[in-house]
């Protein structure tokens, strides 16, 4: 018996991941393939285009091949964001792609921008301050820095935006990641910024604008014989991957989305926009909705760091002897900023830090610190969030650094947050399929990935953490001097 589903295909920092969904929700199958961005100098960060598609194509085939009987109904994308893709007309990239907030290359013309437009002016319209978050800065460092390249660039594109083209020919934006792209996106008229974008855009024909569940096009014969796919389904615009994320587990008013991967994001829903100049307020995923986030440059990335540096061990076993520490780390106390840190600090000078390290320490220790160290930034961003007149009361986990429930343990008790953990990992995938398959059949959320276990804060463990979370707060105010200093000299002895 053929089986309908639709595909979700998410493009990551550290890797392209797909997966195949029934439309009752059934997994029949997953895909993934690693990558790595390039760092051609310090605080840049860049990807090549032609990777996502080639790994989208992989993916796909690979999915298709795993499972017997399935029709394919509808595509569903997502990726990290927000990134600038720049190609000439006829979509071909012009230089690698240049992405989202762990890329710092854009802090002069952020300086400028901000003097020239008003600081404040742009939090009123854009519903963030300027950061290296923004898409719009790095368009103009484009400009001032490879003419060439900004001479012949005509279009704008991200990872799912990509997607969509070399699936469909269709060129489109949609609202979530476009709300991004500051200064040159009015947050309430849901709409491009004439005026700012005029002065950023050069000669780039800014993409139409669609919503993340929106039919963006249908697939073209030419993308039907590369990928597997049927030709004429129907593709949806797709959008950044925390949204995605964020969309594949059922959330509601008073919660808290929290993605756990290479880097961790936070989402709170809302129906009008809560601003705060630490935070960033961007689009929901459907006309009427705003959403207050703040994310780290680093979480994932850290963990995936002192794996390599402990010789690569199994992360089962590394995760294992951070649950056999205790609350602390035996006297351990990390700050994250390994690749600067995005919000709340907003400094890609700020660098990381292990205080209170001896010869008794052990990487379970270490491995456990970085993990407490990710829970006190959520917990800065609630008390920030709580500040702009959130609502939270509760944490919904996705992504692959929720596969333990270590992770998500330590964050709930640290903040006194409850979490609730979904019966999928599968993440951004998850959810580009799960916007793909509403638009051939009625689906429901909790069906696809239902709430599968709740956590508690440990009370015993609340005065051991707000203790380390005033220490936490306390070293990065004594050693942040130190650390731009040391950035400085890193800057200096750059080989590139």
């Amino acid at each position: 018996m053929t089986v309908d589903a639709t595909v979700g295909v998410d493009i990551g920092t550290s890797s392209s991941k797909g997966v195949l969904v029934a439309l009752d929700g059934t997994e029949l199958a997953r895909a993934a393939i690693t990558h790595e961005p390039t760092r051609p100098h310090p605080g840049h960060v860049e990807m090549d285009a032609a990777l996502w598609w080639s790994e989208c194509v992989d993916l796909v085939r690979d999915l298709l091949r795993q499972v017997d009987d399935v029709a394919v109904r509808a595509v569903g994308l997502s990726g990290m964001g927000p990134c600038v893709l720049l190609t000439d007309a006829a979509g071909t990239p012009l230089r690698p792609a240049i992405l989202y907030g762990v890329d710092t290359r854009a802090g002069a013309q952020i300086t400028r921008l901000e003097a020239e437009l008003g600081a404040d002016e742009v939090l009123r319209v854009t519903g963030s301050r300027l950061t290296s978050q923004a898409a719009g800065p790095k368009l103009a460092w484009v400009a001032e820095h490879e003419p060439d390249v900004w001479a012949r660039a005509r279009r704008l594109f991200m990872p799912a935006s990509w997607l969509v083209w070399n699936l469909t020919g269709r060129y489109c934006l949609d609202h979530t990641s476009a709300s991004q792209v500051d200064p040159m996106y009015d947050l309430r008229a849901a709409a491009w910024h004439d005026e700012w974008s005029g002065l950023l855009r050069g000669g780039v024909e800014l993409p139409p604008l669609a919503w993340p569940g929106d039919v963006a096009g249908h697939v073209t014969a030419d993308a039907a014989a590369r990928t597997g796919l049927p030709a004429g389904i129907p593709v949806v615009a797709g959008t950044t991957d925390a949204w995605a994320e964020a969309a594949s587990a059922p959330t509601g008013p008073g919660d808290l989305a929290l993605m756990y991967g290479t880097t961790l994001f936070m989402i709170a829903r809302g129906s009008r926009p809560l601003v705060h100049e630490r935070l960033w307020t961007t689009a929901g995923l459907r006309p009427g909705e705003f959403d207050l986030t703040g994310g780290t440059a680093t979480s994932g990335a850290v963990t995936s760091w002192l794996r390599r540096l402990f010789g690569g061990p199994d992360f089962a076993d590394l995760v294992a002897e951070a649950a056999a520490s205790p609350p602390g780390s035996h006297g351990l106390l990390m700050l994250p900023y390994f690749a600067g840190e995005r919000s709340p600090l907003h400094d890609p000078d700020a660098r990381g830090v292990l205080l209170g390290l001896t010869l008794d320490h052990g990487r379970g220790d270490v491995y456990r610190a970085a993990l407490e160290a990710t829970a006190f930034s959520v917990r800065r961003h609630l008390e920030l969030m709580a500040d702009a007149g959130a609502r939270v009361e509760r944490g919904v986990a996705v992504g692959g650094g929720s596969q333990s429930d270590l992770w998500p343990r330590i964050v709930t008790d640290v903040t006194g947050l409850p979490q609730t953990l979904g019966r999928s990992t599968a993440g951004a995938c998850l959810g580009g399929a799960l916007l793909a398959a509403r638009t051939v059949a009625d689906v429901d959320i909790a069906a696809w990935n239902p709430l599968t276990t709740t956590l508690e804060p440990d009370p015993a463990h609340a005065e051991r953490y707000d203790a380390l979370y005033a220490d936490y707060l306390a070293l990065d105010a004594a050693t942040r001097p130190a650390a731009h200093r040391a950035a400085a000299v890193q800057r200096e002895t750059d080989p590139a």
